[in-house]
C-alpha cells in the first residue's frame, strides 16, 4: 500500500513539474499568461479528464491526476508562499497609509456586492435568506492569488486591489463563522466562538509582531554569517510556516499569518536576499494551485449547464465590476480609469470563495447541487481573469485617451515645463517638478505609457513629436522649458534644431548618451545636455574609493578632474564657445 501511495505522489510531482516546465515557456513565447495554461492542464490531466481513462488505462496513473484533494494541500501551501511574497514587497508603513481603503472601499465593495448578489438570488426564489446571504458574501469575494500576481502591489491598480483584497482575507473568518451561526441545528455557541477566535488571533498577531522584531534580525544574521543560501531558505520557510500555523491555530486564516511574516521580514535588511531566495517556489506553488482550480472543471457538467453558468459568471462579474468601480470612484479614491480597471480585474470570484461555499454546504444551508454549481461559476471565473484584466486594462486606456482628447482642446496653454518623453528618466523629472510645485506637462508616443502614467496621478498626454506641428498645442512659445528624455538620440537632434530654429530664447535641457551626443545636441542648439551615464558613474567610482579607505579629498579632487575634461571634451567636440555646464557632484556627508 505504501508503494503505490507513494508512486501516485511521485506521478502527481511529474504532473506538476512537467506542467511547470512545458506550459510557461510556452505560453510566455506567445506573450499569453501561464494562468490559462495552468488550468488547462489541470483540466487536461484532472479527474474529469484523461484521469477518467485511468481505469482502462493504467498507463495514465503516472500522469494524470485522478484526484483534486491529491494535490489540494499543495495549493494551500502555493497561496501561503504567494501571500509571503507579496508582503516582502510592502511595510507597515505602506499598509498604514492604505487604511482608508482597506478599511472603507474594501468594507464597502465585499458588503455591497454580497447584498446585491444575496439579494438577487434571494428573489430568484430558489434559496433561504440565510442561504442567499452566504452564497452573496462568498461570491463578493475576489482572487488574491490571481490578482496580485496582475496587478502588482506598486500601482494605482495594485494598490487599491490590494487594499481591497486584504480586508476580503481578514474577512473570512467571520463570514465563515456567521455562517455556522446561521445553520439551522446550531445553537448560540457561534457567537462565542467567535470573540474568542477574535481576542486569541489579535493577541497571536501581536505576539508574532513582537517577536519578529526582536528575532528574524538575529535570526538572519546568523544566516548571512554562515554566508549559506539554503540557511535562508530554511529560515525564511520557518518564519513562514510558524506564523501560518500559529493564525490557523487561532481559528484564523493561514494567509494572515503569511503576509505577517512577509511583512516582518520586508522592514529587516535581510528582505532582498530572502525574495530573490523564494521567488521560484512562488510560481511553481501558484501553478499548483491553478492546475487544481483546472481540476474543478468537469466539461460534461458544463455542457449540459452552459446557459445557466454563463448568465451566472456575466451577473456576478457585472454586479462585482459596477460595484467596486462606482465606490472607488464616487469615494474619491481612483480616477475613472483607475476604478474601471480595479471593477473589471477583481469582478471574478475568489479561491476562498470554495472555502466559503463548503462552509454553507457544511451548515446546511445550501444544498450539494448547489454548491457544485457556483464551484464551477468560481472555476469559470478564475480561469477568464487574465482576460478581464487586459479587458480592464483597455477600458482605462480608452478613458484616459478620452480625458486627453478633453484637454487637449484647451486655447490658452499655461506656463510649464514641457517633458518629452515618459520613461524612467520623464518620470524622475516630473515627480521633481510636482514635488517643487512646478507646472509642467509629460508627452509620449506610447498610449501605455500615457494610460498608466495618468492612472498614477503625473499630468501626461499622447502626442507622437516625430508628426509635424504636433508639438502646436502645448504652448511652446508660452513653456519655461523643454526637456527631451526620448530614448532616439536622432529624434532628440531632429527636435533640438527644430525647437531652436522656431523658439530662440527657449530653454532646452536633453538627455544625452555620451559626450559625442552631448556634444551634437550642443550644436543643435541645446540649452543644456547631460550625459546619461555620467553621474552614475562618479557616484559608483566615489563608493568604491570611499570604501577602499581612499581620503574623501582626493576623491572630490579626481572627480572633479574628470568632469573638468568631459566638459573640456563636449566643448572640443561640439566647436562652443563656452564651456557646457555640467551639474556638480554633491557628496553626502559622511
Amino acid at each position: 500500500m505504501s508503494i503505490e501511495t507513494e508512486a501516485s505522489s511521485l506521478g502527481n510531482a511529474l504532473v506538476v513539474l512537467g506542467a511547470a516546465g512545458i506550459v510557461i515557456p510556452a505560453f510566455a513565447r506567445f506573450r499569453i499568461t501561464p494562468v490559462i495554461g495552468f488550468i488547462l492542464v489541470g483540466l487536461l490531466v484532472g479527474p474529469s479528464g484523461l484521469g477518467a481513462l485511468a481505469g482502462q488505462y493504467p498507463w495514465l496513473k503516472h500522469v494524470t491526476i485522478r484526484s483534486a484533494e491529491d494535490i489540494a494541500l499543495f495549493g494551500e501551501f502555493g497561496i501561503i508562499l504567494l501571500l509571503f511574497s507579496i508582503g516582502l514587497e510592502l511595510s507597515f508603513r505602506r499598509l498604514w497609509q492604505l487604511r482608508k481603503l482597506v478599511f472603507g472601499a474594501g468594507a464597502a465593495e465585499l458588503l455591497l456586492s454580497g447584498a446585491i448578489l444575496g439579494g438577487v438570488l434571494y428573489m430568484i426564489g430558489t434559496l433561504s435568506g440565510p442561504a442567499a446571504l452566504g452564497l452573496g458574501l462568498a461570491l463578493a469575494l475576489s482572487s488574491t492569488a490571481l490578482v496580485l500576481p496582475i496587478a502588482g502591489t506598486k500601482s494605482a491598480v495594485g494598490q487599491a486591489s490590494f487594499a481591497m483584497l486584504l480586508f476580503e482575507d481578514l474577512a473570512i473568518v467571520p463570514i465563515i463563522f456567521v455562517l455556522g451561526a446561521l445553520a439551522p441545528s446550531t445553537g448560540g455557541h457561534h457567537a462565542e466562538l467567535l470573540l474568542t477566535t477574535l481576542w486569541q488571533g489579535a493577541l497571536v498577531v501581536a505576539a508574532l509582531a513582537i517577536g519578529g522584531w526582536f528575532l528574524l534580525p538575529r535570526i538572519f544574521a546568523q544566516a548571512a554569517r554562515a554566508k549559506d543560501p539554503e540557511l535562508f531558505l530554511a529560515a525564511s520557510l520557518l518564519v513562514v510556516i510558524v506564523a501560518a500555523l500559529a493564525t490557523a491555530a487561532v481559528g484564523l486564516s493561514p494567509i494572515v499569518g503569511a503576509l505577517l511574516a512577509g511583512l516582518m521580514i520586508a522592514e529587516t535588511e535581510y528582505h532582498g536576499e530572502v525574495e530573490a531566495i523564494t521567488a521560484p517556489f512562488k510560481g511553481l506553488a501558484l501553478g499548483v494551485f491553478l492546475i487544481s482550480v483546472g481540476m474543478g472543471l468537469n466539461l460534461a457538467t458544463i455542457a449540459r449547464n452552459w446557459p445557466a453558468l454563463v448568465v451566472a459568471v456575466v451577473g456576478v462579474v457585472v454586479v462585482k465590476a459596477v460595484v467596486t468601480a462606482a465606490l472607488l470612484r464616487f469615494s474619491g479614491s481612483a480616477r475613472r480609469s483607475t476604478a474601471a480597471e480595479v471593477g473589471l480585474l477583481m469582478s471574478s470570484p475568489s479561491e476562498t470563495t470554495l472555502i466559503v461555499l463548503a462552509t454553507a454546504f457544511q451548515a446546511q444551508l445550501i444544498s450539494r447541487a448547489t454548491a457544485e454549481f457556483w464551484q464551477l461559476v468560481t472555476a469559470i471565473g478564475l480561469t477568464i481573469t487574465p482576460l478581464l484584466a487586459r479587458i480592464g486594462h483597455d477600458v482605462a486606456r480608452r478613458i484616459e485617451m478620452g480625458n486627453s482628447d478633453v484637454e487637449n482642446e484647451e486655447e490658452t496653454p499655461p506656463r510649464r515645463t514641457v517633458i518629452v518623453g515618459f520613461g524612467r528618466v520623464g518620470r524622475i523629472v516630473a515627480e521633481l517638478l510636482r514635488e517643487h510645485d512646478r507646472p509642467y506637462i509629460a508627452v509620449d508616443a506610447d498610449i501605455d505609457t500615457v494610460a498608466a502614467a495618468r492612472r498614477d496621478g503625473f499630468i501626461a498626454r499622447y502626442i507622437d513629436v516625430g508628426r509635424p506641428g504636433s508639438l502646436s498645442k502645448l504652448g511652446i512659445e508660452n513653456a519655461d522649458a523643454v526637456v527631451l528624455t526620448m530614448d532616439d538620440p536622432v529624434q532628440q537632434l531632429r527636435m533640438t534644431r527644430r525647437l531652436r530654429g522656431k523658439y530662440p530664447d527657449l530653454p532646452i535641457i536633453s538627455r544625452a548618451r555620451g559626450a559625442d551626443h552631448a556634444a551634437a545636441l550642443y550644436q543643435a542648439g541645446a540649452t543644456d545636455a547631460v550625459p546619461e551615464t555620467l553621474e552614475s558613474s562618479l557616484q559608483l567610482a566615489e563608493a568604491v574609493l570611499i570604501d577602499l579607505g581612499v581620503a574623501m579629498g582626493p576623491v572630490i579632487a579626481s572627480i572633479h578632474d574628470i568632469r573638468a575634461k568631459m566638459r573640456h571634451d563636449i566643448m572640443t567636440k561640439g566647436h562652443l564657445e563656452r564651456e557646457p555646464r555640467m551639474p556638480k557632484l554633491r557628496t553626502p556627508e559622511r
